[in-house]
């Protein structure tokens, strides 16, 4: 059985502003919400492609971070990568909302 891990957009944050190298932001909303607004670098996976991308393009060694429209969809995106054997997978919680909300960088049209 695996453990959903659950992470903070604080933690995620303060990742990025040390530059630790060697992990991986999707979000796994579709193409036009990822294209609208998202957090800055995050790669798209929507749910639909993500089982067959991720296994071509995404190292199993990386730690992960998965942000999708809600916690149920972020938590499904992790179900799907821990089934495909990728182990240091996380839910980012509160997604998107919750890194704007901390001032976390976004990008996209709306913006």
């Amino acid at each position: 059985m695996s453990i959903n891990l659950v992470a903070d957009v604080n933690d995620l944050k303060t990742s990025l502003q040390w530059g630790q190298p060697a992990f991986t932001v999707i979000d796994v909303r579709d193409r036009s919400k990822y294209n609208y607004s998202r957090i800055t670098g995050a790669i798209s996976m929507p749910l639909n492609d993500l089982e067959s991308r991720a296994q071509i393009s995404l190292h199993r060694q990386r730690q992960i971070y998965i942000y999708g429209e809600n916690d149920s969809q972020s938590a499904q995106g992790v179900r799907t990568l821990q089934f495909l054997g990728f182990s240091a997978v996380a839910e980012l919680s509160g997604g998107l909302q919750a890194w704007k909300s901390i001032g976390g960088a976004t990008e996209g049209t709306d913006g």
